[in-house]
């Protein structure tokens, strides 16, 4: 146990700290998981959104000192291929398909 003054003041500042960086590690690993999720439904609009909110999660961690920057540009990498192969891999809307002439619907009728 801390004796002196200012040792008394640091064991209280750690405390403190540990609760906000708890708080901070917390929130991004729920992000994290909720953008796991997105991705595993194949919801690309939400797993668009939840990505925004995840990719903010991780820069504010940052700032507070909680993840390293190289650390949270790895996982932002990462997400940001597994979100570029679902939208990639999520058939869009169809053009609508060209109606046929009369008479191309007459020679591949005949072939």
């Amino acid at each position: 146990m801390a004796n002196h003054v200012s040792s008394l003041k640091r064991a209280r500042q750690t405390v403190v700290k540990t609760e906000v960086n708890r708080a901070n590690r917390t929130r991004v690993r729920g992000s994290l998981r909720l953008m796991r999720e997105a991705l595993a439904t194949g919801d690309a609009k939400a797993a668009q959104t939840q990505f925004r909110e995840t990719v903010s999660a991780l820069d504010k961690s940052v700032q507070k000192g909680v993840l390293h920057k190289n650390t949270v540009s790895r996982y932002k990498s990462r997400l940001n291929a597994r979100l570029k192969t679902l939208v990639l891999s999520t058939p869009a809307k169809a053009a609508p398909a060209k109606a046929e002439t009369p008479a191309k619907a007459a020679k591949t009728a005949k072939a």
